[in-house]
């Protein structure tokens, strides 16, 4: 079975320094039928003019990925991490028992473009963390590259919860599968470009959830990038 989200049925907000879309409900958008996907609670496409950004602020038990599409996204946080993230790296910061960060557009001059994403924890209360890493393209070019997982196999990243996450850059008629196990579901982001689904044709900012499926296709029509999301 796979349902699709309209990216033109997503939330937005507008706070001239922000640009935001919400896939599921978030801050100021609540829509009951949109409250998350299992694990899943929060994908918001930002866009975040040059030099403006999150002043400190304090999150707890969730797990939070960010992955830049464009532009540098700069990250501070209170157990004492400093980073810059760009397109190619993931980052997830383990919230737990409590955590402050900010964001910052690193650039005066060009705007950055990110997803933020919370999965929330498969336990509460843990220490909070941080960990970074990059996937060059290569290594996602016309395959589903696993970026974070419970176990942090492959390379990935760890995050605390049974959930997986691949990212994709996909060429006009490449084709990419993935199984899943029994009980299990996904879901697939467009982040770029365009691709068709089991049929179902997904362009920037549509996304699918996937059930009571053992295995789904995804090929690129327009050169893209997407993440899918394999979820107990």
């Amino acid at each position: 079975m796979i349902r699709v989200r309209r990216s033109e049925e997503r939330g937005h907000a507008n706070h001239g320094w922000l640009r935001s879309m919400h896939t599921f409900s978030f801050a100021g958008y609540w829509d009951p039928r949109h409250m998350g996907f299992r694990s899943l609670r929060v994908i918001n496409e930002d866009r975040v003019a040059p030099g403006a950004g999150f002043p400190r602020h304090p999150h707890r038990d969730m797990e939070i990925l960010s992955y830049v599409v464009d532009g540098a996204l700069e990250h501070a946080d209170t157990i004492g991490t400093g980073s810059v993230i760009r397109p190619g790296d993931v980052q997830r910061m383990s919230a737990g028992r409590g955590i402050a960060h900010s964001e910052y557009n690193a650039s005066r001059e060009e705007p950055v473009h990110f997803l933020q994403i919370w999965i929330e924890p498969g336990e509460l209360g843990i220490a909070p963390g941080y960990e970074q890493k990059r996937f060059d393209d290569e290594e996602k070019r016309d395959r589903l590259r696993l970026v974070a997982s419970n176990d942090g196999r492959d390379g990935s990243i760890t995050i605390h919860q049974d959930a997986a996450l691949y990212a994709s850059l996909l060429s006009p008629g490449a084709k990419v599968e993935h199984t899943l196990a029994p009980t299990r579901g996904a879901w697939v982001q467009v982040v770029r470009g365009a691709v068709k689904v089991e049929g179902e044709l997904l362009r920037a900012g549509d996304a699918a959830a996937i059930e009571a499926a053992e295995r789904f296709a995804i090929e690129g029509v327009e050169d893209a990038e997407l993440l899918v999301f394999d979820l107990a």
